[in-house]
């Protein structure tokens, strides 16, 4: 019974989650249309509200860790579900993501990406995508702004191992930028599919930065590392029982 009832809380979470999306992206398009300021803002008060309502809607609190980045760097995070994206995003002042394209055209989320400076790759063609992910990243950079990647490529649920993509090692050697990564256990609380949205606290961690330099198989050693050891704490700190590595 009280999975059943979590689950319809969950539920009602949800639908209110896109509703707010929906009349948001609504109320600020004018706005958002004349200044990336303004979609800024709409994601931001987005997150906020997330944030606000999945802690008395479904009992789950979420926490940022570490020292969000406030200059032009590179974030390369671990990816578990929507929540990470909410975390990253409304902590630090401008990020924008690499996102997969066919988010171009999903609505409302679409439009707002691309007007806060998200660079939509084709991740079906892999050689063409990080020189065009590096090519709209360079062009870009006359704003600043915090760039982030997620270093797998994809949502990853906790517990399971996939390899680290090569594409963060590219922007990280070709921007000549500082690397922040960061680590999460929001997946063990808020999956990748489905509906129920389980109590707890759900964190994203930044972690140490990476400077500028390093060759680029050693940083994408560094990164994994550093990323996975910290990902796997937070989830065993979370009841999340990640065996040993």
């Amino acid at each position: 019974m009280t999975h059943a009832l979590q689950w319809l809380r969950s539920l009602v979470f949800v639908v209110q989650m896109y509703l707010a999306m929906a009349v948001l992206g609504i109320v600020f398009l004018p706005w958002a249309l004349v200044s990336p300021r303004g979609a800024r803002i709409a994601c931001k008060a987005f997150c906020r509200w997330v944030r606000f309502t999945a802690a008395w809607m479904v009992g789950l609190r979420t926490e940022v860790r570490g020292t969000p980045p406030r200059g032009e760097v590179l974030i390369a995070s671990k990816h578990q579900s929507f929540l990470d994206i909410i975390l990253i995003f409304g902590s630090i002042p401008a990020g924008k993501f690499i996102m997969k394209r066919e988010l171009m055209w999903a609505p409302v989320i679409g439009q707002y990406a691309l007007r806060i400076g998200c660079v939509p790759v084709d991740r079906g063609k892999r050689s063409q995508a990080i020189g065009k992910m590096v090519e709209d990243v360079a062009r870009g950079r006359q704003e600043p702004g915090q760039l982030i990647i997620y270093a797998q490529g994809t949502r990853v649920a906790p517990g399971v191992k996939k390899p680290y993509k090569i594409g963060a090692g590219v922007l990280y050697e070709e921007l000549g930028q500082t690397c922040v990564p960061a680590a999460t256990n929001v997946g063990v609380f808020w999956p990748r599919k489905g509906i129920l949205r389980k109590p707890g606290l759900a964190v994203v961690e930044f972690l140490p930065e990476i400077a500028p330099g390093l060759p680029r198989g050693t940083f994408m050693r560094r990164l994994e590392s550093e990323v996975e050891e910290a990902s796997d704490k937070l989830m065993r700190e979370a009841g999340f029982d990640t065996g040993e590595r």
